[in-house]
């Protein structure tokens, strides 16, 4: 009869990298895995994982500064007649260019700088779609490179840095296609900011805290949007904005950057388990805890092994999550999601902010106006569940679209539309950003930048045809907007609930999990 070992040895269900026969465990050693450590010995969320939160969510709103700051730099200023052939109330591109001029000068944004109106308009646009072009290729770029040897935080600063000093390059762009090519490479960086520092911030978390404090990751995003509208009205040359703007990326990297810390979940599965433990340990002692002496970390498709060592890095890639049934159906699902949603989100936006009312007002009341969609769902997201939460919030904005689809344009119903659409892009901004918290725990660490950063190309790609949307007319694009709400909402029934389930770190160690869950034996702890 074999030995639990033997059998263990002769399992078929194997790691990503078959692990090295270890040494047998010392007498009394605890082994556990980093949910399980935080729980009993760390503090799921104390005064350490506070301070790494707030640091680690800071490049939020840098992020937001170099995406925002285009509405600024590129919006068309009003202008003025200065000549007898100018007839107030027409359209500039009818007349002379000596019968007008523009009211805040020529430096004061590239459309006015460059001539970027009447038949030099699209140009405008390209430079958006370019951005988030670039946006779509550093996401999935960076979501690996996070996963593998360059890790979270150093992912972050290395994204820092590109935002830096393409960003402050772009305010000394002596044409209109340097500007692009800059503004495209900031987007290469831009789109890694965001997805590193919501994984760094929230894996050394518990698992009863991690989605309140996944959902107010964003408060930083809406917070740096509300901060760029009273910069852009100190600051009304687009050249001094772009600098004013990327500094922040300089200063992050330099005073704060050096304060934040490693993923221990990164440090785990990559082997490294002393400089893990080191962490835990100074978690515990930061929070007022301790870790006993002989209480050591081990990875997910460990803990069935009891003398196994992880002490061998554990990879994995976008090649492992296809290979797998279970991550492909979950990646191609959530990416469809993220589509849909960034479309509703970002259309919603622009129809909101191309309202005839003073811009730098309207951008800041719109960034303040997603705080209370972040605070109802972090509320409800621990009572309802993750899935239940995106089903809900995206038919929500479906209804609200519907109604600004049947209703007519012109006289009360005008502010009927107006207020469809903010209660639209309210319901959106719910599901835009739990998509982040429910993404990450679909996926286990190996894999999770690289789930992430394939869906946030996903929602790149979806920003890039909003504005495409939003020209098809008044009450088309809220049809459009209803049929992706209630797309995204039914393919969010496919998902599996995550509430209170764990972080897991390896593959193995979530088909095993799963695999008990639907023989009827339970759940697992790690």
């Amino acid at each position: 009869m074999e030995s639990p070992d033997e059998r263990n040895g002769n399992d078929v269900r194997q790691p990503l990298l078959q692990k090295i026969p270890a040494k047998k465990e010392a007498e009394g050693e605890e082994r556990l895995c980093i949910d399980e450590m935080l729980q009993r010995y760390c503090g799921e969320f104390g005064r350490w994982q506070l301070k790494h939160f707030v640091l680690t969510c800071i490049a939020w709103a840098l992020e937001a500064f170099h995406t925002m700051v285009m509405i600024f730099a590129d919006q068309e200023p009003e202008w003025r007649c200065v000549g007898s052939d100018c007839r107030v109330g027409s359209s500039n591109c009818d007349m002379d260019s000596s019968s007008w001029e523009w009211t805040a000068g020529k430096g004061s944004s590239t459309v006015s700088e460059w001539g970027l109106i009447c038949g030099e308009k699209y140009k405008v646009g390209l430079v958006q779609a370019l951005f988030f072009a670039g946006c779509m290729i550093g996401a999935g770029v960076f979501g690996h490179l996070s996963d593998s040897k360059l890790g979270r935080k150093g992912s972050l600063t290395v994204v820092c840095i590109i935002n830096a000093i393409f960003g402050i390059a772009t305010a000394f762009s002596p044409n209109y296609w340097t500007y692009v090519v800059l503004r495209f490479l900031t987007g290469f960086s831009t789109g890694g900011v965001g997805l590193t520092a919501f994984v760094l911030a929230t894996e050394p978390i518990g698992p009863s805290k991690r989605g309140v404090a996944g959902m107010s990751t964003f408060y930083f995003f809406s917070g740096g949007i509300a901060l760029l509208s009273g910069i852009a009205y100190v600051f009304r040359s687009w050249r001094e904005l772009f600098i004013v703007s990327s500094l922040p990326s300089l200063l992050f990297l330099l005073i704060v950057i050096p304060f934040i810390s490693e993923s221990p979940r990164w440090y785990l599965v990559r082997g490294r388990v002393d400089e893990a433990m080191k962490l835990m340990h100074s978690i515990a002692k930061t929070n007022g805890r301790h870790v006993p002496a002989g209480v050591t970390l081990a990875l997910d498709d460990d803990m069935e092994n009891n003398n196994g060592e992880t002490n061998n890095a554990v990879e994995g890639s976008l090649k492992d999550v296809f290979l797998s049934p279970l991550m492909r159906i979950r990646l191609l699902i959530t990416v469809s999601i993220s589509f849909t949603v960034s479309i509703v989100y970002y259309g919603l936006s622009l129809n909101v902010v191309n309202l005839k009312t003073n811009l730098y007002l309207n951008v800041f009341v719109n960034a303040v106006s997603e705080m209370p969609a972040f605070a109802i769902t972090a509320v409800l997201l621990d009572k309802y569940g993750r899935k239940p939460l995106s089903i809900g919030t995206q038919w929500f904005s479906c209804v609200f679209c519907l109604v600004g689809f049947a209703v007519w344009g012109a006289g009360p119903w005008k502010s009927v539309r107006m207020v469809s659409g903010v209660l639209g892009i309210f319901g959106m901004a719910g599901t835009y950003n739990l998509l982040f918290i429910y993404i990450a725990e679909l996926f286990p660490t190996v894999v999770r930048n690289a789930a992430l950063g394939c869906a946030t190309q996903a929602a790149q790609m979806g920003a890039i045809l909003a504005p495409f949307v939003v020209v098809l007319g008044e009450e088309l694009p809220f049809g459009v907007f209803a049929v992706c709400g209630l797309v995204g909402g039914g393919l969010a029934f496919y998902l599996p609930e995550t509430l209170n389930k764990p972080l897991y770190d390896t593959m193995s160690g979530m088909h095993e999990a799963e695999s008990e869950n639907n023989r009827g034996r339970g759940e697992v702890i790690c």
